[in-house]
């Protein structure tokens, strides 16, 4: 799965399903059983790869993959790991952690 940006689909769907403030206790009551079943979904999509992750946050971040060579490897490890032929080792998770300002656990 490839985690992708699409502002044409946030507009439709915001368009569409506007968000409503809550007023009373029984919109209250219908957003939080709402909210509880899709918690509680079994069907739920895998979580990403580490290499998803990456992408997506270079996507939304405008970074390249020279952007990274020398702070997580050379520019052949880079690719191997841009491109899901290496793992992203604990130290280059770190690192990338503080490049995207969230946690090294997403990429380990």
């Amino acid at each position: 799965m490839t985690l992708a940006l699409n502002q044409n689909i946030d507009n439709q769907l915001l368009t569409k399903f506007q968000p409503k403030i809550i007023e009373n206790e029984e919109e209250y009551e219908q957003a939080r059983h709402l909210l509880l079943n899709l918690i509680s979904k079994q069907d739920r999509l895998p979580e990403e790869t580490a290499q998803e992750v990456l992408l997506h946050l270079m996507s939304a971040n405008n970074i390249k993959q020279a952007d990274l060579v020398g702070k997580i490897g050379s520019k052949g490890v880079v690719s191997e790991i841009v491109n899901g032929k290496r793992s992203i080792s604990k130290a280059q998770g770190k690192i990338l952690g503080e490049i995207f300002n969230v946690s090294p656990s997403v990429f380990i």
